[in-house]
């Protein structure tokens, strides 16, 4: 059996998610929590940035820190 790190689901998805720019996204993972750091465009898209992970497996806690910048 393939054990996916939980690094590698949340890549995935974010990439997957087509309401987020990924390019503008770090993200730190340790025990279950994934803190999502960068710069985004939008309150919309700092939303869908943390629903894109809400449902990953291994996911147990979200530390939204995405800055909303129109620039």
């Amino acid at each position: 059996m393939i054990s996916i790190s939980l690094e590698d689901r949340v890549f995935t998805a974010l990439q997957h998610s087509p309401h987020v720019a990924r390019r503008n996204l770090r993200f730190e993972t340790h025990d279950g929590r994934v803190t999502l750091r960068g710069v985004v465009g939008s309150y919309f898209q700092k939303q869908m940035a943390q629903e894109a992970l809400r449902y990953v497996d291994g996911v147990h806690e979200i530390a939204n820190e995405l800055e909303v910048s129109a620039v």
